[in-house]
């Protein structure tokens, strides 16, 4: 199932996307996030009402909303986890071209959310160096703690796609990421959540980011450093992660910083990040 967030003659809602539009799911459960945490008998019983319901509303009269427009906690990154995006940002900074022997975990603030067909706040005034990176997402479907790496797709609720937008100047000069991509509007992320069911293998994905229809990044999902269930086994050895839970994946090369000469956002600019099995998620820098 394709799970959204939406607007709809003003009321927010759930739902589940069919070849003929939205069927409201809100009848089950209020937010993406109590969906979620109602495990899979709420899921199934999704999955009838979206087989059983004689209409829909068009996708076209419904405003999309990120699939969880608030989650609970930061949302879970992994940085320098494609070779080549590793490598360009090594070089961009003068640094030695050494990949990374562990997973590099930060975060983004809930409040950086952003919705599809958002507009993204540059913030001229505090940075001049505002880059995209399109990254494959996933969301916890239930408590994980010291999850072993061959269970780690069984806590996997479902995928989405997120731009992890980035002001690289801040990152340089706060020596750290949190700040530098928390920025309000910084992650975009949708259009929905495809229920893991759908992508029974989330490393065999083409990823893509379009910038103004010239495509500037285009990789392969499985050609992540540290695959999905690495990542889960070592995030949660740790710490537990719990529904709803966000962990990007990181991105693949072809970010502004990588490039000669750097190129950056500016106002007007179209990201279109398409990930293969999940769709488009379309935003305008502003």
């Amino acid at each position: 199932m394709k799970l959204v967030t939406y607007h709809h003659n003003g009321v927010e809602r759930i739902g589940a996307v069919r070849s003929d539009g939205v069927v409201d799911l809100s009848v089950l459960a209020p937010t993406m996030l109590d969906l979620i945490a109602g495990g899979p008998g709420l899921l199934d019983q999704a999955r009838e009402l979206l087989a059983q319901a004689e209409s829909a509303t068009p996708l076209e009269a419904v405003t999309l909303l990120a699939p969880i427009p608030r989650p609970r906690k930061n949302i879970i990154c992994l940085g320098m986890n494609y070779a080549a995006h590793a490598i360009e940002s090594l070089r961009a900074k003068g640094l030695p071209e050494k990949l990374p022997e562990y997973p590099v975990f930060f975060s983004k603030a809930p409040t950086a959310v952003n919705h599809p067909g958002g507009s993204v706040p540059l913030m001229p005034e505090l940075s001049s160096e505002r880059d995209w990176e399109v990254e494959l997402a996933l969301v916890i479907g239930r408590q994980a703690r010291n999850v072993a790496k061959e269970e780690a797709l069984t806590y996997v609720f479902g995928y989405t796609i997120l731009n992890d937008v980035s002001a690289r100047d801040l990152q340089t000069r706060h020596q750290q990421f949190f700040f530098s991509k928390s920025f309000d509007g910084s992650a975009p992320m949708g259009p929905w959540i495809v229920t893991a069911d759908e992508i029974p293998d989330p490393h065999a994905l083409r990823i893509q980011l379009h910038l103004n229809g010239e495509t500037v990044q285009d990789s392969h999902t499985g050609d992540m450093i540290f695959d999905i269930p690495t990542s889960i086994a070592t995030f949660s050895s740790g710490v537990t992660l719990e529904p709803g839970d966000i962990i990007t994946t990181g991105t693949p090369s072809g970010v502004g910083m990588g490039m000669t000469p750097q190129r950056w956002l500016k106002s007007g600019d179209v990201m279109e990040c398409e990930i293969e099995r999940i769709g488009v998620l379309r935003n305008v820098a502003e």
